[in-house]
C-alpha cells in the first residue's frame, strides 16, 4: 500500500497543484498494478498531520510521500530534513498562526526523510523533470505534516516516508501573478518516479545534492 496526500488551497489560491499532483500520481501508479491511495489535507496546523496519521494507522502503507506547494520555486523539491518548528508568516485556513511552537512538544529537534531522496534525484534527471534535494521544507504547514510523519514513522521502522514540494501548474492563479510553474502532468509523473524509486531502493545513492546556502 502506497500512500500521496496532498494539501486543500490556501493564502487565496483557487487550487492546489500539491493535490492535483497526488490525484494524477495515483492515477499512475494504479494503472501499473500499484496499491495506492490519496489523501486532501486541510492547511490547518494540528488537523493536517492528525488527518494523516489516522489514515496511516487506517491502511498501514508501506510507503507514504506527502506533497506540498512551494511556489516560487520551479522544479520538485525533494525534502531532505522535517524540523520541530511551526513559525507562521500567514494565518492557515482556520486563521492559526503558531510561533515558533514545537509540532511535537519535547521532539527531536529533526527527522530525516526515510525516502531514497539522492536515488530518487537521479531517476527525476534521468526522466528530464526538474528536481532538487531541498534543505527546508520552510516553517509552515508543510513542515508540520512532514516533521509529525516522520515523528510517527519513527516507531513504524516497517514504513518509509517523506514530503515532496511541487511548483505551481500554472493554473488557479490571479491575472498578472507571474511565477515558475510546471504543468501538472509532469508533476505527477515525477511523484511516480519517486514512489517507484523507493520501492526498488533499499540504499540510498552517494551523489552531491547539497547546499551553499
Amino acid at each position: 500500500m502506497i500512500l500521496l496526500s496532498g494539501f486543500e488551497p490556501f493564502g487565496g489560491d483557487a487550487a492546489n497543484p500539491s493535490w492535483v499532483a497526488a490525484t494524477l500520481a495515483r492515477d499512475i501508479l494504479r494503472a501499473e498494478g500499484h496499491d495506492v491511495e490519496a489523501l486532501e489535507l486541510p492547511c490547518v496546523f494540528g488537523e493536517a498531520a492528525t488527518a494523516l496519521l489516522e489514515a496511516v494507522d487506517r491502511l498501514n502503507p508501506a510507503l507514504v510521500v506527502s506533497l506540498g506547494l512551494a511556489g516560487g520555486r520551479d522544479r520538485i523539491s525533494l525534502e531532505r530534513v522535517a524540523i520541530n518548528c511551526d513559525d507562521a508568516r500567514i494565518p492557515d485556513n482556520a486563521g492559526r498562526r503558531p510561533v515558533d511552537e514545537e509540532v511535537v512538544p519535547g521532539g527531536p529537534a529533526a527527522y530525516f526523510s526515510t525516502l531514497p531522496i539522492k536515488a530518487a534525484l537521479r531517476g527525476l534527471q534521468i526522466a528530464g523533470i526538474r528536481a532538487e534535494v531541498s534543505q527546508t521544507a520552510g516553517t509552515y504547514v508543510c513542515n508540520h505534516v512532514f516533521y509529525a510523519l516522520m515523528h510517527a514513522l519513527a516507531l513504524r521502522p516497517q514504513t518509509r516516508g517523506g514530503f515532496v514540494h511541487v511548483p505551481y501548474d500554472g493554473s488557479g492563479l490571479p491575472l498578472g501573478r507571474a511565477v515558475p510553474a510546471m504543468p501538472a502532468g509532469t508533476m505527477a509523473e515525477g511523484i511516480a518516479v519517486v514512489v517507484r524509486t523507493a520501492l526498488v531502493t533499499d540504499t540510498d545513492l552517494t551523489l552531491s545534492a547539497g547546499a551553499i546556502h
